[in-house]
């Protein structure tokens, strides 16, 4: 009675062991991956998705989409520089120009 209760104590402990490993190996951070391009191992990192920023500064259809939005009409870029974007239009009085500063969201000048 006694060898069969520690054999089957043993047994336990052995399937505990197997079913343990496959998620301590989920934590590492090298994954194995197996598909139709072969076999290959990867290194994940987690921080890489927080290095994507989107882009800095004015987007020129931005200032286009609110200069038209403030009023002005035919509206074009004509200079654009590091620190700010031009855009010239109508309006029912005539020729104007809007001044946007070259950081994100488009501020107007």
């Amino acid at each position: 009675m006694r060898k069969s209760l520690q054999f089957i104590l043993v047994g336990l402990a052995a399937m505990t062991g197997l079913t343990i490993s496959p998620t301590i190996a989920a934590a590492q951070d090298m994954e194995l991956r197996i598909g139709p391009g072969g076999v290959g191992v990867y290194e994940r990192d987690r921080y890489e998705r927080y290095d994507r920023r989107g882009p800095r500064g004015c987007d020129p259809d931005d200032a286009l989409d609110i200069a038209r939005s403030e009023g002005l009409r035919r509206a074009q870029i004509v200079r654009m520089s590091p620190r700010s974007i031009v855009v010239h239009g109508m309006t029912r009085r005539g020729p104007e120009r809007m001044v946007f500063a070259n950081r994100r969201g488009c501020p107007e000048i």
